[in-house]
């Protein structure tokens, strides 16, 4: 026998030893079972799981939410120009710059129209001089008139060159005023307090009048314009409070009117919201009206978590009842008609004040023996 063969033959034998010992542990280990069981020895009861529940209580209606999106918009929002022609020597402002009510946002070069003002006053100074010496001699003439030491004739005349220069006063006086009015119309005021949106010229841009200088937008008096289905406008009542939401945050705000018509495209009418000034809103701003109404249809409220997706678009619960002694699970059927948040509001076979497994049904099978937590 060489090598090769003398190797091969102790493999074999030892693969046969062990497989060997092995059998004889199993025997014994079955020995010794039986031998316990004979013995009445029982193996040890496992224990039940224990679960959160809550009672199913049925009502004959719930309170659902709606929502109807719409629009931030600025109260009042102009496109503003000058009345005048002119070219723009002034406009400081950025888009987003706050204005306030009367702050100059724009000038035109008044250069020619301040030194005709100034000529215009200067005339107005001499013709009110030329209208007072022309009153004082006539004064003078009408004593000396009646001790008849001057003519009718040039007391006429000197009188009547008093009313000339009265009247050319007044002109004069007019003229200056179209002046200054002129003057005023140079520059470009804010009608209210408010932010400049656009900018569409620049400094040295000749512009003719009512040319847009800026596109301005009020900062206060926002409003949001929501549209709403004609079958609930007449829920509403102007004047009375509603709920609106902006970036997810509800606040309070009042109703001030519902259009009388109806979009063609969209088939809603508009509702219109104030919004209150410490509100961050934004012009154009996506904001929501949340509007609850009462849906009757008989159910009740359970935890999500409470919920296992079944067959045919049902869903199941464990309802927990007491069976020789112990508290199992019995699967029920529920349709959900609703969820808010982390609940859901079904219906199905579930008994009103039903005890339910609230959360974990996926742990659980039926009849198997749990232990409602905190019970005694």
């Amino acid at each position: 026998m060489n090598l090769k063969q003398k190797q091969g033959k102790r493999t074999r034998f030892g693969s046969a030893a062990g497989l060997t010992v092995a059998v004889l542990v199993v025997i014994g280990l079955t020995a010794v079972l039986h031998a316990r069981f004979a013995m009445g020895e029982k193996p040890l009861p496992r224990t039940p799981l224990t679960v959160a529940s809550v009672t199913y209580q049925i009502q004959d209606s719930y309170q659902r939410a709606d929502s109807y999106l719409g629009l931030v918009s600025a109260g009042r929002q102009s496109t503003l120009g000058f009345e005048a022609a002119g070219t723009i020597s002034a406009l400081p402002w950025r888009e987003g710059s706050h204005v306030e009510k009367g702050e100059v946002i724009a000038r035109l070069d008044d250069a020619a129209l301040q030194a005709s003002a100034r000529a215009t006053r200067a005339e107005l100074a001499q013709a009110r001089s030329e209208l007072e010496l022309a009153q004082l001699k006539a004064k003078r003439q009408r004593e000396l008139r009646e001790t008849g030491a001057v003519s009718r004739e040039a007391f006429d005349e000197t009188r009547l060159r008093a009313q000339a220069l009265a009247s050319r006063v007044e002109a004069v006086a007019a003229r200056l005023q179209s002046i200054e009015i002129n003057l005023a119309k140079t520059q470009l005021r804010a009608p209210y307090s408010g932010v400049i949106a656009d900018r569409y010229v620049h400094e040295g841009t000749a512009a003719n009048p009512g040319t847009p200088v800026v596109h301005f937008i009020e900062t206060a008096g926002r409003e949001a314009n929501i549209g709403i289905s004609v079958s609930r406008i007449a829920a509403l009542q102007p004047g009375r409070p509603y709920t609106l939401s902006l970036r997810g945050k509800p606040f309070s705000s009042e109703l001030l009117s519902v259009r009388p018509d109806v979009d063609p495209v969209t088939r809603v009418t508009t509702a219109v919201f104030s919004i209150p000034a410490e509100m961050p809103a934004v012009d154009g701003e996506p904001i929501s009206l949340i509007l609850s109404e009462e849906v009757i249809s008989r159910g009740g409220w359970l935890p999500l978590a409470a919920l296992q997706e079944g067959k045919r678009g049902l869903w199941t619960v464990l309802r927990l009842v007491t069976r020789d002694g112990h508290t199992v699970g019995v699967r029920e059927a529920v349709e959900i008609l609703e969820i808010k948040g982390d609940r859901a509001y079904v219906r199905g076979t579930l008994p009103d004040g039903s005890q339910v497994v609230a959360s974990g049904v996926h742990r659980i099978t039926p009849g198997t023996p749990v232990t409602i937590a905190g019970a005694n």
